[in-house]
């Protein structure tokens, strides 16, 4: 494969807190799938994760058609996603893609290299007129939707329709590898966020494997404890979760719960998890188990509960425009440019 086309880190969204407008900026879907570069070089592809994994092989079939592309060079920033009856992507039913679902598809939202024109340094607007010019949408490829123009109308849409959520975009915006920048911002709907397993409890009554798995996630550089997640598996999920996990002696959570019949894992398997809410400790309510995210390192899931060191803003008043934040931490958001609209919580 030519050095030119070698994948990129991707490019990722700032989490804010409420939803905002700014004129001119772009609003898409937010999917809820794997993120994936994808690399064409002539008939060859590889489509790369965020942790620097290869999974070609598991999605074979959109290897093929973004093979089948005329243009003989393309990097593509995208995600494999499995949309449920309504047409809203699903992460768990990417994880159960083998029971019977709807088929992979790959959301491309941007184009970082094509037909040897590097285009990392063009602004969005160009690399999205290149996406729309080299991608044909099929059944295995797409390009992302985009919403309302408003950023409020768009994140109402999303909720109506029951998307994650909604990213907005700078359309001047270059890409920037691996950065976690604020021209990209991400308003989630669904409460929907990632966990690091850090031990599970043992099976009662017909269950087998598995009882409950135990989740934190990291606060500099100590594990906290979010909770228990019960619900969710199917038996052949709770098996393989089993067949993955590595024990150890001690709890990995800096204040480990008092449980019985308890065995600690090593804290490098991340779940995706949906839940109703957070207390005020920072515990989830009613955590509900989507899948493991297999593109993601466990070291990358940070705490955003109380006491953490990049705790977030909480909304409450005009909603603001986001400002810069440093990887890993929720924006701050900034003076919106229509105050009389009062921001709408997540």
């Amino acid at each position: 494969m030519s050095p030119r086309l070698a994948p990129v880190a991707p490019m990722l969204a700032t989490l804010v807190d409420a939803p905002f407008h700014r004129p001119g900026w772009i609003w898409e879907e937010k999917y809820d799938g794997i993120r994936l570069i994808a690399v064409k070089d002539g008939r060859a592809v590889r489509l790369i994760t965020r942790n620097d994994k290869d999974r070609t092989g598991d999605f074979a079939e959109v290897a093929a058609a973004l093979a089948a592309l005329p243009a003989p060079a393309l990097v593509l920033d995208g995600e494999v996603v499995v949309f449920d009856a309504r047409g809203i992507s699903r992460f768990q039913l990417l994880q159960r893609r083998a029971e019977g679902a709807s088929p992979l598809i790959y959301v491309a939202f941007d184009c970082l290299h094509a037909r040897g024109r590097d285009l990392l340094r063009e602004p969005l607007t160009a690399r999205r007129a290149a996406l729309e010019k080299e991608v044909r949408e099929g059944p295995r490829l797409q390009l992302a939707r985009r919403v309302a123009d408003d950023g409020f109308e768009a994140f109402a849409m999303a909720k109506r329709r029951g998307l994650e959520g909604v990213i907005g975009k700078d359309p001047h915006s270059r890409y920037e590898p691996g950065v976690r920048s604020p021209a990209w911002c991400k308003v989630k709907v669904r409460a929907e966020e990632e966990f690091v397993i850090g031990g599970f409890s043992a099976p009662r009554g017909s269950r087998q494997h598995i009882g409950a798995l135990l989740v934190g996630a990291w606060d500099g550089s100590q594990l906290r404890y979010a909770g228990k997640v019960g619900t969710g598996f199917t038996e052949a999920v709770l098996a393989a979760l089993r067949r993955r996990f590595s024990s150890r002696a001690t709890s990995p959570f800096v204040d480990a719960p008092r449980a019985r019949d308890v065995t600690w894992v090593e804290p490098a398997l991340v779940a995706q998890l949906a839940f109703t809410e957070k207390t005020g400790d920072g515990k989830l309510r009613h955590p509900v188990y989507l899948g493991l995210r297999e593109d993601k390192s466990s070291k990358d899931v940070s705490w955003t509960g109380p006491g953490a060191a990049s705790k977030p803003r909480t909304s409450g008043g005009p909603a603001r425009e986001p400002a810069a934040a440093t990887p890993r931490r929720r924006a701050r958001s900034a003076p919106a440019s229509r105050p009389r609209r009062r921001a709408r919580g997540l």
